[in-house]
């Protein structure tokens, strides 16, 4: 099968989801990724030999998981909007059978995602760029909204995250971010042989998640959560190293805002 670039990067981490569900003692067995993999005609040696990106998959899969599960206790009835969904089944994992989920990402991408994802009566795929307001018209119940941006800024400049948190804030009153960063140093010195081999590259990152409210002032910041407490669940043995600073501040992590 012959795919572009961006179809090559969404599948990748879908690949690294359905290995990992495959293996013995898996901390998410994800059903969907399994069935899609099985049935698409393509060569993932690359990313079978990428055990970094991988592992930043599990990692920040285990995170998000727990946080996205965390809210929909909370609020079971909310609405969550997944940005830059890519090839996304969290909803597969985690639906109460109550809360409304929608998938925005680019026309080619939310194509190729509905090929092997169909939507449901509470699950709808919207084809829209992040920075592009016109998405916030087709989301229909917004009551505890909670955005997911998870594994985009790191590929945007500073004025797209800007932008995409703008139009959060003038479309929705009370709602919640969970924003995936890239740090700095990270940008700089990271390699992902099967994210290279899409062409695609790292380009913007913050240090801390607070920074973000510099860009609107309406948001506060909850917190920052290490993709390293994932890792920790993943490979407990990586406890011995995970705790030092200067690894910590290399690791992506999810930042947490409110309004």
């Amino acid at each position: 099968m012959n795919l572009e670039g961006v179809e090559k990067t969404m599948l990748l981490t879908l690949y690294a989801k359905a290995r990992h569900s495959k293996e013995k003692n898996h901390k998410f067995y994800d059903s969907k990724a399994v069935e899609i993999i099985s049935n698409i005609d393509y060569d993932f040696t690359i990313a079978e030999k990428d055990k970094f990106m991988q592992l930043g998959t599990i990692a920040r899969t285990i995170v998000l998981d727990e946080m996205v599960s965390e809210h929909i206790k909370a609020h079971p009835e909310c609405t969550i909007v997944n940005i830059a969904s890519g090839m996304d089944t969290r909803f597969n994992r985690l639906d109460n059978g109550k809360i409304n989920w929608y998938n925005v990402d680019l026309e080619n991408s939310a194509n190729y995602r509905l090929k092997y994802i169909k939507d449901t009566d509470r699950v709808k795929t919207l084809a829209y760029s992040a920075m592009d307001p016109n998405w916030t018209r087709e989301i229909k119940l917004r009551k505890d909204t909670l955005f997911i941006v998870e594994g985009l800024t790191m590929y945007l400049n500073q004025k797209d995250v800007e932008d995409i948190i703008n139009i959060i804030d003038a479309n929705f009153d009370k709602c919640r971010i969970f924003m995936e960063i890239m740090p700095p140093i990270s940008v700089e010195n990271t390699k992902e042989e099967s994210i290279e081999d899409t062409n695609s590259k790292f380009i913007w990152g913050v240090e801390k998640g607070h920074e973000l409210t510099e860009f609107n002032r309406n948001f506060k910041w909850i917190k920052d959560v290490n993709l390293f407490d994932g890792v920790n669940v993943y490979k407990p043995h990586y406890r011995i190293i995970t705790w030092l600073p200067y690894l910590r501040k290399k690791m992506d992590y999810i930042a947490v805002l409110e309004k």
